[in-house]
């Protein structure tokens, strides 16, 4: 069992000191193949942890395998603050303790190309399972805050996550990432990306590497992205993502709400998504499913290789102040199957027709739905008896300028 230490007020050298410590004891003494056991760090309410900002004193490590060269650069990527690998019971918590990251400096050099790498997460844990998050606050992540990469057995609960709105680059929240068996809940977050973004590698890279992200709860979450979408399941989905539910999560003055995305290219799946109980709150756009996220490691992506969206189901979406509440764009070569909406009432801050926009899309509206559904979706009563079938699947209705 690692050393537990709790950390009080002025602890900020302690605390750096100890997370060297964990990195140094896990170097040291690992046996090779097995895993380190029982990692705990212990913030309690004042104490903060700083990131060192001058980006030459940060090691660099490889680039992940399911991403091929490197998510910005090509070539290392610089390292997080809290890294792991290889772990079994980690426990990071505390009485809201902050880690913060003070990633302006990061942003500033990442906007003026001065940096020659990748940008590191706030905190990183790899191929490690049983990990428990909780109770602390994160701020002002250089890049993505807290990215658990191929895990099992991960919860985050009660954390809060913080990062300007704007001019914060890439500051997603959490970013499960070819994990399974997470359960995220009782959180605040409000970034300058994705609040949550579920991956599984990017194109031929996460193919081959092919870990799926499955088995995803997210629950009693707020969260708010000026720039990206409240939940997010891709770009990066390669691996597959599957077996998500989303449910008691409100989303206030976001530019989207909840939101998938993909490409040719991308190949992998996303399918047997719940979305329940949803709230949204000044929303521009409450619901997007994009198929043309046209964002590539390299030129070598297969072309033939598309993803399979289907099986997706939205239930008890409500909310007001919404300029656009649903937006599925589906196309010929990547068609949206099996999407269903039942229970939605949704007020409107745009007077205008085809705000419902579909374009091929399969799927079903369950009772009667406020605003009026697209065309190309059947219609059954709240008994489930077909009222009328749709025989408009493939139009398209999307207009990007509302």
């Amino acid at each position: 069992m690692f050393p537990v230490k709790v950390l009080s007020p002025n602890s900020t050298e302690t605390l750096i000191r100890l997370t060297e410590l964990i990195v140094l004891y896990y170097q040291v003494n690992r046996v090779p193949g097995q895993e380190l056991q029982y990692v705990l760090l212990i913030l309690d309410v004042f104490s903060f942890m700083y990131v060192i900002q001058d980006e030459k004193q940060w090691p660099l490590m490889p680039p992940l395998p399911s991403y091929g060269y490197g998510r910005e650069h090509h070539g290392p990527r610089y390292g997080s603050l809290i890294h792991g690998q290889n772990l079994k019971d980690v426990v990071i918590t505390g009485d809201n303790g902050t880690i913060n990251g003070q990633g302006q400096s990061w942003w500033k050099k990442f906007r003026q190309k001065l940096l020659n790498h990748t940008r590191g997460p706030l905190m990183q844990i790899m191929w490690s399972s049983d990990i428990v998050i909780a109770n602390i606050t994160l701020r002002d992540s250089p890049f993505w805050t807290f990215h658990p990469y191929d895990c099992k057995n991960v919860t985050v609960r009660n954390v809060t996550i913080l990062a300007p709105v704007r001019e914060a680059p890439n500051t997603d929240g959490i970013d499960p990432d070819s994990c399974e068996d997470v359960v995220i809940e009782d959180c605040y977050i409000s970034v300058g990306d994705d609040a949550i973004a579920i991956k599984s590698g990017w194109d031929q890279y996460g193919i081959a590497y092919a870990r799926p992200s499955r088995n995803i709860l997210i629950r009693n979450l707020i969260v708010r992205s000026m720039v990206s979408a409240g939940i997010s399941i891709g770009s990066e989905m390669s691996g597959g993502v599957s077996d998500v539910t989303i449910e008691n999560l409100l989303v206030w003055s976001s530019r989207r709400a909840v939101r998938i995305k993909t490409a040719t290219g991308r190949g992998g799946y996303v399918r047997h998504i719940t979305y329940r109980n949803i709230t949204f709150d000044n929303v521009r756009v409450g619901i997007v499913i994009k198929t043309d996220y046209n964002e590539h490691p390299d030129d070598d992506f297969d072309p033939k290789a598309l993803p399979i969206v289907k099986d997706i189901s939205f239930t008890g979406i409500h909310g007001q102040g919404v300029r656009v509440p649903v937006r599925i764009h589906g196309s010929e070569d990547i068609p949206i199957r099996n999407v269903t909406f039942r229970d939605m009432s949704v007020g409107l801050t745009y007077k205008k027709k085809h705000i419902f926009q579909c374009a091929f899309i399969q799927g079903r509206v369950i009772g009667t739905i406020f605003p009026a559904p697209c065309e190309n979706l059947d219609r059954y009563n709240e008994e489930g008896q077909l009222v009328k079938r749709s025989t408009a699947q493939n139009i398209t209705d999307i207009d990007y300028d509302i």
